[in-house]
């Protein structure tokens, strides 16, 4: 399956083995895993698992996190999109079997509203081309421009939980309220 979105500013695609470095790039970078772990990848290898595992998510799962270009320079900047978490490894705040929303970019991207922009387009593309009721989002309390941009697109805050020992902000937008 071969996903492209475009917007006015970035272009989302499915990934492709080309992106191994970009990838190593991105999640490599200290920075980039504040809120997530701080534990960023060390080897090539590390970022092939991280590819083979959004090829798996396409093949099985139908849908799975966009490569997300720059359209102005061509530039690789991160991912964004969607993302079907299932089983027990996949849980968040209790749930299984969701939707989430997510971005990633690389720190020299921050603050020009590429995660709204890639978000908003992730949105509609989940809720008219792939039907989904219900889209969730989550965002460690303190990362707060996360949280700004889970609440910017329209997601509404439900509450809060704890995800290795951090404390996380939980979102849910419906379908029947997307867009008003």
């Amino acid at each position: 399956m071969t996903y492209f979105i475009e917007t006015k500013n970035l272009i989302l695609r499915d990934f492709r083995d080309t992106d191994v470095a970009s990838i190593f790039k991105l999640d490599s970078n200290k920075d980039v895993h504040e809120y997530l772990g701080k534990k960023p990848i060390k080897t090539i290898k590390e970022a092939e698992k991280i590819l083979s595992f959004f090829h798996l998510q396409y093949k099985e799962r139908g849908i799975g996190r966009f490569a997300t270009i720059e359209k102005s320079s061509g530039r690789f900047i991160g991912w964004a999109g969607l993302k079907l978490n299932e089983g027990e490894k996949e849980m968040l705040n209790g749930y299984t079997n969701f939707i989430d929303i997510g971005y990633r970019f690389l720190p020299e991207f921050w603050g020009k509203g590429y995660a709204t922009e890639a978000s908003l387009a992730s949105l509609e593309y989940g809720f008219k081309k792939l039907n989904y009721d219900i889209i969730y989002g989550a965002a460690d309390i303190e990362n707060i421009a996360s949280n700004k941009v889970l609440k910017k697109i329209g997601l509404k805050f439900v509450d809060e939980f704890i995800f290795k020992a951090v404390s996380c902000n939980w979102y849910e937008l419906k379908k029947d309220t997307y867009g008003t």
